[in-house]
């Protein structure tokens, strides 16, 4: 808020630094100062004073800070829109007339609607690869965290100004694969999937091929020579291949469809077997990788030996077996220059289990090795795994899965129960579509609103929970505005400056949406979508206080009219931190 003013003050603070010789930084960080009858912002003089420092003048930084901050405070006058600007310790602090900054806030997300929040363009294109879930399998609770995580942090880094390209990377390829083709072959020839829970009948067949092959003397020597077969491209193998994976591909849009989440970009680990091998030549002959195949052993880069560590950092990372079949850490390295071949990157993440940590740092090491000169733009976003109440095992060997179509199930009936309970004159129609949408709700907050780095626990009655940090609360938060706006039934109230004392929580709830354009940035910044949790957290929280203490619609017109201005503004804002989390927005609850 307040960004014409702020860039214009800070023009003058680097002319008022130019004409006294004063070091110069790139771009001067703003803060918020909290209310305490005043809204400001501020910003520190001690980077300024460390370079001058640094450049042999004898300075004590703090004092130093504190006299840049006085003399540049002396410099400034008295800005338009600021009602006083004070130097404290090192910092400039800039306050705003409190009558202004709330009708500036109001209008300002008034005017912008579902733009309010959204940052200029960056000019930087970046790609987000996440899901990833193998072909010939079930949809499972692991999957989830992915397909969460790479999906908001798509929506935020837009939102936030950036163009995003959203990729999946599918393991459509290798012997499991061709196990589960071996099996189908062998004890379903010619069964066709289920007409629904596709995913579910694959995952079925795969747990059964581990079983079928353990029974049968001969089943690795009939894989192996499938194999042969679907890299000859057999019609009969490669045929039926590619009518299996699409069975698979279309299983999993049905869970992307449900869920809201969509890509630009498909990429499968099939595509790059010739690139991959192309790589592995190329680092062979540069004496990066060495070859032990002669000797029946692997491709593999000795990057800790190459690099002359004496510490364990990097290990071996392993291209190809014996038989000259490569291996994943092949195809990611194609995979890798791939993209940028596709697109002109400037970023390009992968969303990946945060066990896979060492495996990228392999990869881009010895892409790094090889002279690939885009090292500096390729990045891994860790995150850790989810855990259910009941310590329920997550393995598709076993089939033990809880399946992501069972999960979608349990929380549309868990949720339209809760819509029953607090809703139950809805039509049938709008409480299915209540339903839903708390269901996708609260699938997906539990697990963006929980810092990636850490495991994160999904719990039923905690991710349906109307009173708590989750989803329908601030869903319901949303609908109250909604509701109370309707109520109205006239045009919203044209802007004005509030002619009463501002109570403590319209002044919490100017400021928290305040704040949410600055939230944007820093989520994207960090790659966090925690930080968006919070925020709609607590503008649903800050609404609520203000909805329980303030009256609105019998208040005196002129406080009436602001605060129906300002509820106005809140529905918005809330609906806005929502969207960005791909978190659908009801209108009844």
């Amino acid at each position: 808020m307040f960004i014409e003013e702020q860039d214009n003050i800070e023009k003058e603070i680097n002319k008022f630094l130019e004409i006294n010789k004063i070091p110069q930084i790139e771009k001067m960080k703003w803060n918020a100062i909290p209310f305490s009858g005043e809204w400001g912002i501020s910003t520190s003089f001690f980077e300024i004073a460390a370079l001058e420092a640094r450049s042999g003048k004898k300075v004590v930084v703090p004092v130093r800070a504190q006299k840049i901050a006085e003399q540049a405070a002396e410099f400034l006058g008295e800005p338009k829109g600021i009602s006083r600007i004070e130097a404290v310790k090192g910092y400039i602090n800039l306050f705003f007339k409190t009558d202004e900054f709330s009708r500036r806030v109001i209008d300002t997300v008034n005017d912008l609607g579902v733009n309010y929040g959204r940052g200029e363009s960056k000019n930087q294109k970046l790609m987000i690869e996440f899901s990833q879930p193998n072909t010939h399998k079930a949809m499972h609770v692991g999957h989830l965290r992915s397909m969460m995580l790479g999906d908001a942090l798509a929506h935020i880094l837009e939102f936030a100004g950036y163009e995003v390209i959203r990729s999946n990377y599918f393991g459509d390829y290798g012997r499991n694969v061709i196990k589960w083709i071996w099996n189908y072959k062998k004890f379903h020839n010619d069964e066709d999937p289920p007409k629904t829970d596709v995913t579910r009948w694959m995952g079925d067949l795969y747990a059964e091929s581990n079983k079928n092959l353990e029974e049968d003397p001969n089943g690795e020597k009939e894989i192996i020579e499938m194999f042969s077969k679907w890299e000859a491209r057999d019609p009969d193998i490669y045929g039926l291949w590619e009518k299996t994976r699409n069975w698979s591909l279309e299983g999993f849009n049905e869970i992307y469809d449900l869920m809201g989440i969509k890509f630009d970009q498909l990429y499968f680990e099939s595509d790059m077997e010739i690139q991959a091998k192309e790589i592995v030549e190329k680092v062979i002959e540069m004496g990066i990788a060495t070859d032990e195949r002669p000797d029946g052993n692997t491709v593999a880069v000795k990057l800790d030996e190459l690099l002359k560590l004496e510490k364990d950092t990097y290990h071996v990372l392993v291209l190809m077996r014996s038989d000259g079949t490569a291996l994943y850490g092949a195809w990611d390295l194609a995979l890798a220059q791939k993209k940028f071949v596709d697109y002109d990157l400037d970023k390009s993440i992968y969303v990946v289990d945060v066990r896979q940590s060492l495996h990228f740092k392999q990869v881009f090491k010895t892409l790094e090795l090889a002279g690939w000169d885009k090292t500096d733009k390729v990045f891994h976003l860790p995150y850790e795994i989810v855990n259910l109440p009941g310590n329920v095992t997550v393995s598709s060997r076993e089939g033990t899965m809880v399946l992501l179509e069972d999960l979608i199930r349990e929380a549309n009936q868990r949720a339209l129960e809760e819509t029953l309970t607090h809703n139950p004159g809805l039509p049938t129609d709008a409480q299915q579509d209540t339903a839903r949408k708390i269901a996708i709700g609260a699938i997906k907050y539990p697990l963006l609103a929980r810092d990636n780095t850490k495991i994160a626990t999904f719990d039923w009655e905690l991710a349906l929970d109307f009173n708590g940090h989750a989803a329908p609360y601030i869903q319901y938060a949303y609908v109250r505005a909604n509701s109370l706006l309707k109520k109205m039934e006239l045009d919203l109230p044209k802007s004005h400056l509030p002619t009463y004392p501002l109570e403590e929580k319209e002044i919490k709830l100017i400021e928290m949406i305040s704040q949410f354009p600055a939230t944007v940035q820093k989520a994207a910044d960090e790659y966090r979508t925690l930080q968006i949790t919070n925020a709609a957290f607590y503008l649903a929280k800050t609404f609520n206080e203000f909805y329980n203490t303030c009256q609105v619609l019998k208040a005196d017109p002129e406080m009436r009219d602001f605060r129906l201005r300002l509820v106005s503004a809140a529905k918005t804002s809330i609906a806005n931190s929502l969207r960005i989390l791909g978190i659908p927005i009801p209108d009844v609850m």
